[in-house]
């Protein structure tokens, strides 16, 4: 009995001791009633009510969720994050926690686990991991109309996308979200979760927007197109289901789609307050042009071709970082974004990350100046790389005749009468190859018709259909995705659609922007939108395609 006792006594005597002393930093502690009151709460409120004004009596109980709503929670904890993650992995800094941990959420609608995400350890508020080392308490907003705190939004819409928007339909739901830590140490590691931290649930009422018949209806063609127009009867019904979805917010922010069939206008469609003159950003779309103008300028005899290699257009020795590597990559290397540079746009961490140049006063030296992934190969492997595309711009510039903002003109765009752009400007002032170059939604159309008419415009082959073939080319695959290939600043994928897969080659920008040529079919698709930076972007981009247009095209 007296063992016991003693055995008893020292349990308890260890857990005082050593439980007051695991927590590896020092927390904001809980200061406020409502705090106590409230540890291990997630709770509701209609917009950013803030934490020395937060009353219980401004817990939801229930919410209208529409397509402009300013949903937010607060979390209320008894520890911070830090020291959640450090009953996970006690022998890690707490560096290295925050580097390799954060928190899980998982969404319930009507008792029924929809998503669960692990956020990314450099996602927090305001992007600052310091505070994951003392809050107790925090806010982020699931929906907002003001566009703040980007990676809590896109918790959300990821919610929405994976089987939120399946459930979430007319009527009343319960929705109900637990709050977990996580850490993964190494690469190869199964993820380690901890206990609940929090949970909080509220009824969302959902009442679906109703389209008007203005909304529904196809929009006639205007005169003065620049086309000739379709007489092909496609299936107006398909393309009124469309423009319901895009005008009840299911299919969000598109702002046109143009069909061209048989080299003729089909379908001109506009929303959400563009029209024929808007000037659309399609982001990084207007990267391609960069390759239309090299194909231009080689055809010319301005550039040999394009497996010259860049110590014939710099002394790459005067740049920082200096490899024999450098010398060997060719325009082609950054026409495939395969250059053995250390610029990973998909990496934060990479060096030549597209967010590292823009506040550079010269993004050439800055991709120059990079030094080489000696894990890569010249003309091997696929990664994203922006700052790849400013050299091919700069190349061009210095090549043509009255730089490469002139020679776009004479030669590209004056030929397709297309009159009306915007380029944006590097801090060189030259125009800018890595995108944002603005035009209407017919210009582009034109761009992506000379693709499937071989280079001719007019009867004049304005870019050679050798150049084409090697744009529609499989020249580099895209890791970690099925059958989808790259070519020369062009994406490459197939839709299925009853059974048939119809191979495409397209431009693609942040926010659902798609340029898409059919290769084995008489169509050209543009699809402009402002879904920047949301996950669902280009996905709703394919289903228009798959979902509708084809449908309606190949009835």
């Amino acid at each position: 009995m007296r063992k016991i006792l003693v055995l008893i006594f020292l349990s308890l005597f260890c857990l005082t001791i050593f439980g007051q002393s695991q927590d590896l930093v020092k927390n904001d502690g809980i200061t406020t009633d409502l705090h106590k009151k409230s540890v291990g709460k997630i709770t509701f409120m209609n917009g950013n009510i803030p934490l020395d004004q937060y009353k219980e009596s401004d817990f939801l109980k229930s919410f209208p969720l529409t397509y402009k709503s300013d949903l937010n929670i607060r979390v209320f904890m008894d520890n911070s994050i830090t020291n959640y993650l450090h009953s996970l992995a006690a022998d890690l800094s707490a560096e290295q926690l925050i580097e390799k941990g954060n928190l899980q959420f998982s969404f319930y609608i009507d008792q029924k686990l929809i998503y669960k995400e692990n956020v990314s350890p450099n996602c927090w508020l305001g992007n600052s991991n310091e505070l994951k080392n003392t809050l107790t308490t925090f806010r982020i907003p699931l929906t907002s109309s003001k566009g703040e705190n980007l990676w809590a939004l896109h918790l959300w819409e990821r919610f929405q996308l994976k089987g939120g928007e399946k459930v979430l339909k007319e009527g009343n739901h319960n929705l109900k979200i637990e709050i977990r830590p996580y850490i993964k140490i190494d690469e190869n590691d199964e993820v380690k979760v901890g206990n609940l931290i929090a949970e909080g649930q509220i009824e969302l009422i959902i009442k679906t927007p109703q389209a008007t018949a203005e909304q529904i209806s196809i929009q006639p063609i205007k005169q003065e197109s620049g086309w000739e127009i379709s007489d092909f009867k496609f299936d107006k019904k398909k393309i009124e289901a469309l423009n319901k979805e895009i005008a009840i917010y299911n299919l969000k922010e598109i702002t046109s789609i143009v069909v061209i069939k048989d080299g003729k206008l089909l379908l001109e469609e506009y929303f959400n307050g563009a029209d024929r003159n808007t000037l659309h950003d399609p982001r990084s779309a207007g990267k391609s042009f960069a390759s239309t103008l090299m194909g231009i300028a080689i055809k010319d005899g301005y550039i040999k071709n394009e497996d010259q290699t860049l110590d014939q257009f710099y002394n790459l020795k005067s740049f920082e970082n200096y490899d024999v590597k450098k010398d060997q990559i060719k325009i082609k290397d950054l026409l495939t974004m395969s250059s053995a540079f250390e610029g990973s746009d998909a990496d934060s961490n990479s060096p030549g990350n597209e967010e590292n140049m823009y506040p550079t006063d010269n993004w050439v030296k800055f991709a120059l100046d990079l030094p080489i992934d000696q894990s890569k190969k010249n003309g091997e492997k696929w990664d994203y790389f922006t700052a790849g595309t400013i050299i091919l711009g700069d190349i061009l510039n210095k090549r043509v005749p009255e730089g490469l903002e002139k020679y776009a003109d004479n030669k590209l765009f004056k030929p397709l009468n297309i009159t009306k752009y915007q380029w944006q400007y590097t801090p060189q002032n030259v125009a800018n190859t890595a995108g944002s170059l603005q035009m209407r939604s017919l210009d582009y159309a034109k761009y992506a018709q000379l693709y499937k008419n071989n280079g001719i415009w007019n009867g004049n082959q304005i870019l050679s259909k050798e150049w084409i073939q090697k744009t529609f080319a499989h020249q580099i695959k895209i890791p970690e995705r099925e059958n989808e290939f790259y070519s020369y600043l062009f994406w490459n994928k197939s839709v299925e659609y009853k059974g048939k897969h119809y191979e495409t080659y397209y431009c693609a920008g942040n926010g659902g922007n798609e340029f898409i040529i059919f290769k084995d079919l008489p169509l050209v698709i543009i699809i402009t939108s402002k879904a920047y930076n949301k996950p669902y972007g280009h996905p709703q981009a394919e289903k228009i395609v798959k979902d509708f247009i084809l449908p309606a095209i190949l009835k």
